[in-house]
C-alpha cells in the first residue's frame, strides 16, 4: 500500500489551515501545520511544502532561506520536497520574490484552494530537482 502523501504547512493563519486540512484529507493526504518558523516539524519527510507568504512579515528571500534550513534539517531528503509558496493574487510581487529565492513555484490563495487535487499531482507526479 503507498505511503499516504505527506504536506507541511507553514502558516499561522487558521482559515488557510482548516481549508487546506480538509482538501488533504480528500486527496488521502496528511497535513502537518507549522504556525511559526520557530517551530520543529515533527515528521522525518514532505511530499509537498507549502508556504504562506502573505502570513509573515519577513522578506520573502528570507522566508524561503528559513524553509530550506528547516527542510535541510529532516532525516529524510530524498526524495526532496517540492516547496511551494501562495499568497493573494495581489501579492504578487512577493510570489515573484519567494520563486526568485528558489521555491519549486509559487501559486494564487484562489489557485491553490481551487485547483488542489491537480496541483498536488502535478507536484507529486513532477521530480524536484536537487
Amino acid at each position: 500500500m503507498p505511503q499516504p502523501l505527506q504536506i507541511l504547512l507553514i502558516s499561522p493563519d487558521l482559515m488557510s489551515t482548516s481549508k487546506l486540512a480538509g482538501l488533504t484529507r480528500q486527496a488521502e493526504g496528511l497535513l502537518e501545520t507549522l504556525r511559526s518558523l520557530e517551530d520543529t516539524p515533527r515528521g522525518s519527510h514532505y511530499d509537498v511544502v507549502l508556504l504562506d507568504v502573505q502570513a509573515f512579515a519577513d522578506d520573502p528571500a528570507v522566508l524561503v532561506a528559513r524553509v530550506l534550513g528547516l527542510l535541510d534539517g529532516l532525516p529524510e531528503k530524498k526524495p526532496p520536497a517540492r516547496l511551494i509558496a501562495f499568497g493573494p493574487h495581489v501579492h504578487k510581487q512577493r510570489l515573484d520574490e519567494a520563486v526568485a529565492a528558489g521555491v519549486d513555484e509559487a501559486v494564487s490563495r484562489g489557485e491553490l484552494f481551487g485547483g488542489f487535487p491537480s496541483l498536488i499531482r502535478r507536484w507529486t507526479e513532477l521530480p524536484a530537482e536537487s
